[in-house]
């Protein structure tokens, strides 16, 4: 055996030089590693969350019918090239909310660049006289337009104290929201004294004495064979006993 070949000479000692640098070469492969994925990670965040690259390019607006989009567009208030990411939704729906008109919105973001916005508007289905002026009110009692001419189709709402906290207002709305179509166009004032006395006045002069908003689908079934037979009352608020005068 030669002095190069002796345990713990000179050979052996080169041989496990490579293997002793190993683990600081892993050490710095694995530094690099992280660097390298915190600097992706960092321009991933900018990129996303602070750089008009994906910023809002394009506000959609969808459902609107009578509601001017332009409208609907500067009350969300968000400008063009702001961040999509950081758009608040919430507050977002909370603006166009305040739209009168407006029902119902939702916002969402649709990648890369385009904000959201759909809406469902009012839909006046009664109209409230007073003043001089005729109050356009949804089903919710909420006004949502103010004319000088009430509209020929929809039918005069008289309640002593309108607004959607009065039950009597509500009834009378639930009552004309679920007549039939054919039955609708036939009733040219509703009234309610109370919520369990609503009655409709048709525009041929006839009544009907409807009592509360309950059972509305049996009430218009029966009142569409009664309206056959001519008399000037006609009493569903009992389906089960109903009387002609």
């Amino acid at each position: 055996m030669t002095p190069s070949q002796e345990p713990g000479g000179p050979g052996e000692e080169d041989e496990d030089e490579p293997a002793g640098r190993s683990p600081r070469r892993q050490h710095w492969r694995t530094v690099f590693i992280v660097v390298l994925t915190a600097g992706v990670v960092g321009s991933a965040t900018w990129l996303v969350f602070f750089s008009s690259v994906l910023g809002v390019s394009r506000i959609e607006v969808v459902g609107n019918v009578t509601v001017d989009r332009t409208r609907i567009q500067q009350a969300a208030g968000v400008p063009i090239r702001h961040p999509l990411a950081t758009v608040d939704l919430a507050a977002v729906q909370g603006k166009v909310l305040g739209i009168q008109q407006i029902e119902s919105a939702t916002v969402d973001r649709s990648w890369p660049g385009t904000l959201r916005i759909k809406v469902v508007e009012r839909r006046p289905i009664a109209v409230i006289l007073a003043q001089g002026k005729a109050a356009l009110m949804d089903r919710h009692g909420v006004v949502t337009e103010i004319r000088t001419v009430p509209p020929p189709r929809l039918p005069i709402l008289r309640v002593d104290r309108p607004g959607p906290g009065d039950p009597a207002t509500r009834a009378a709305l639930s009552v004309i929201d679920r007549l039939p179509e054919g039955l609708a166009v036939r009733v040219q004032a509703v009234r309610a004294a109370s919520a369990e006395s609503v009655s409709l006045m048709l525009r041929d002069g006839r009544s009907v004495v409807w009592g509360g908003a309950d059972r509305s689908r049996d009430k218009a079934r029966i009142l569409d064979t009664l309206l056959r037979r001519p008399a000037n009352t006609y009493d569903v608020s009992s389906p089960e006993v109903v009387t002609v005068q």
